[in-house]
């Protein structure tokens, strides 16, 4: 048995289901008869059941019940390499998010957003960029999210310019980290520097000390 958002659970409802859990035993709505629960329990949430307990908004005894076996899932913004793989929901609209020329700008507006909606966020939010592209080309601004200005600081319609400035910022994010960077652009470490080279990009002086 699967609860989603179990912090939204009532007092009422909590009390009933630690029941549950404790004597596995249930009447259904209406009923009279007790019945006998053969199921286990999985439960999600968004929230810190922790700090629930502590205000006394989730019932302690539901909380150590549920927490035999604790997986932590962290949001996209956390897991950056996981977020440009999720870009094939774009493709039940045969949306373009592979060609070459824009590929790499798109690839940084994903990984710098913070995605506060999480997966479900990403997933409308390149929907709505594959239906306004209308199965061409997604572009940055077909994204639902606002684009910070510092994000591409030239006209996006040089897109060598784009490639290179939107490449010297992730650089300097993973400082200089050429694996790293090779990684979350989705690129070989033989890509990256062919686009290096092409750009004449190289690790400041200064920071390299």
């Amino acid at each position: 048995m699967f609860l989603d958002e179990v912090s939204e659970m009532s007092p009422t409802a909590q009390a009933k289901f630690l029941r549950v859990l404790q004597e596995r035993e249930y009447q259904r709505l209406g009923g009279t008869r007790q019945l006998t629960a053969k199921v286990r329990a999985i439960a999600a949430t968004n929230r810190d059941l922790r700090q629930a307990v502590t205000r006394g908004a989730f019932r302690e005894g539901l909380y150590y019940r549920l927490e035999g076996f604790d997986i932590k899932l962290p949001p996209p913004r956390e897991r950056t390499a996981d977020i440009l793989p999720l870009r094939c929901i774009s493709r039940r609209h045969r949306a373009d998010v592979w060609t070459a020329a824009s590929r790499l700008d798109l690839r940084c507006a994903l990984l710098r957003h913070t995605w506060p909606g999480n997966v479900r966020e990403m997933r409308n939010a390149l929907e709505r960029a594959a239906i306004l592209c209308e199965g061409g080309l997604i572009m940055p601004q077909h994204l639902s999210f606002d684009i910070s200005p510092h994000m591409v600081s030239v006209p996006s319609t040089d897109l060598g310019e784009v490639e290179r400035a939107t490449m010297m910022r992730l650089l300097q994010d993973v400082h200089w980290n050429k694996s790293l960077a090779a990684r979350r652009l989705g690129l070989t470490r033989t890509q990256l520097y062919v686009r290096l080279r092409k750009y004449q990009l190289e690790r400041p002086a200064e920071e390299q000390s």
